[in-house]
């Protein structure tokens, strides 16, 4: 990955913040306030407005409010917004990537890549949207005709993760408006600033009052739970963990809502033994780095041949010790901090509890003793299968490998979980490596490469791992209904 210079400084990115929320078109002026905190030094950069159930209904009764006349708007009109916001990500790039990396800690040439690839979303939707679908024929029997159509949902609740806090934004947002459906945003509390600098992208291109609206809080259940069980909510999509989307999928079933859930990952990265080392090596420094490892498609589980396994954990080891570990805004920075304190106690946790069940441990990076939530980049060896990190979906720069010695091994081992979102495998042998693909238990797979994430395709997993795909022409159908209307002549 090249580096990026920074082009301003931080107080440039900081200046002239909107943190009040956005509903109904205009910004709140509230007194109430949470912190925003920048993880690669643990100071408060800036105070948003900290939204209570009221301040959530009120986003919801603008939803609402703007709904009918939004899905009469015709869908040229949608796509027209969604590319005047596309352009005005692209002009506002070098704004929007420093708050993300204030915000969230990631490496600012990341955050630039992650303001291009949400702004994909917008095209893409706008391009799919005005596209149209459905179907006109003669019933089988008798003289009745069948017409399918399809319909906006309705109004959306939409609550994004922390670790891309605008390509999850518009990679939701970007479908609901070019289907017709207006939406109330919560962003994480983590990563509130990069949710309403994009709301006043969206106010800027000319978006109508009401058909996005955007609550900030530090306390989820109070502000979600009024909003979900209201009969004037259609939809519900969700990114994040397992544990949570189950409780709002709970929720979600009283009113019978239809639901996108994005949820955790486990993935396995598979090194077949006929693999290209020097792909396999690269591709496992993408799938597990990105985002220093703060990512549901993060490589979770290294699986490798016995035959390559030393070789492989070496030339790892080698290339994570490579990676400069800082503060996201320096040049030269590859591994930005994890998330919050939180974050650094887990991750550290489960290196531990390997090594306590017989791990050998790695260590890629010296982490000084200053401020910020910094992990040093790891390999570990000879991991118990029962250990935790090799259980629990990682979220951070840690790589534990497994050996195996034939490919009906390894697939039984990269099934072995209850998630199933992504998965990586690697190998020169072409049937082989396809038939391990279609035979992995994931709603996606990697075939020698390490980054999976398109636009274009279908994002979502299987099992525990969610409900419902994003992006590609499947994610404008998820806020779509189908109607059938029969017509007698």
């Amino acid at each position: 990955m090249t580096t990026a210079t920074v082009p301003r400084g931080i107080g440039d990115a900081l200046t002239d913040l909107p943190v009040g929320h956005f509903i109904g078109g205009h910004w709140t002026d509230d007194p109430t306030l949470q912190p925003v905190e920048n993880p690669a030094t643990g100071e408060m950069i800036a105070a948003v407005a900290d939204a209570d159930a009221g301040t959530g209904m009120a986003a919801l009764n603008a939803a609402v409010a703007a709904q009918e006349s939004w899905a009469a708007t015709h869908p040229r009109a949608r796509a027209d917004l969604l590319m005047r916001a596309f352009d005005l990500l692209h002009e506002r790039a070098d704004r929007i990537a420093t708050l993300i990396t204030l915000e969230m800690g990631k490496p600012y040439a990341e955050a630039r890549g992650e303001v291009a690839y949400g702004a994909e979303f917008l095209r893409w939707f706008a391009e799919e949207g005005v596209r149209g679908g459905g179907d006109y024929f003669r019933a089988p029997a008798g003289d009745q005709r069948i017409v399918v159509t399809r319909q906006p949902v309705g109004p959306v609740y939409a609550i994004t993760p922390w670790n891309f806090p605008l390509a999850m934004a518009t990679r939701k947002i970007a479908p609901a408006l070019a289907a017709g459906c207006t939406v109330v945003l919560k962003p994480a509390p983590q990563t509130p600033l990069t949710a309403l600098e994009f709301m006043r992208v969206l106010a800027d291109a000319g978006l109508p009052a009401g058909v996005v609206n955007c609550v900030t809080t530090s306390n989820a259940a109070e502000v979600s739970t009024p909003i979900i069980t209201d009969p004037r909510l259609r939809k519900l999509t969700f990114t994040g963990s397992t544990v949570v989307g189950r409780l709002l999928l709970a929720q979600a079933s009283r009113r019978v809502l239809r639901t996108s859930m994005e949820l955790g990952g486990n993935a396995p990265f598979v090194v077949l033994e006929s693999a290209d080392l020097d792909k396999a090596v690269a591709g496992a420094v993408l799938a597990k780095m990105r985002n220093t490892g703060q990512a549901c498609v993060s490589a979770n589980r290294f699986l490798v041949h016995e035959s390559l396994a030393a070789d492989f954990g070496d030339r790892l080891a080698a290339e994570l010790s490579r990676l400069p570990v800082g503060d996201g805004l320096a040049p030269s920075t590859r591994v930005g901090p994890l998330i919050d304190s939180a974050a650094v106690d887990r991750v550290e946790g489960l290196v531990r509890d390997a090594a306590e069940r017989g791990a050998q441990v790695r260590t890629c990076a010296e982490i000084g003793s200053g401020p910020g939530y910094f992990v040093a980049p790891a390999v570990l060896t000879g991991v118990d299968p029962e250990s935790r990190v090799w259980r629990e979906e990682i979220f951070g720069p840690v790589a534990p490998i497994r050996t195996f010695a034939d490919t009906e091994q390894a697939l039984a081992a990269a099934n072995d979980s209850e998630a199933g979102l992504v998965g990586y495998v690697y190998g020169e042998n072409l049937g082989e490596t396809m038939r391990f693909a279609e035979g992995l238990q994931t709603g996606m797979c990697g075939v020698n490469t390490g980054i999976i994430s398109e636009v274009a395709a279908p994002f979502g997993g299987v099992k525990a791992s969610g409900l419902g795909r994003e992006g590609g022409s499947a994610g404008l159908d998820e806020y779509l209904e189908v109607k059938y209307i029969g017509v007698a002549l």
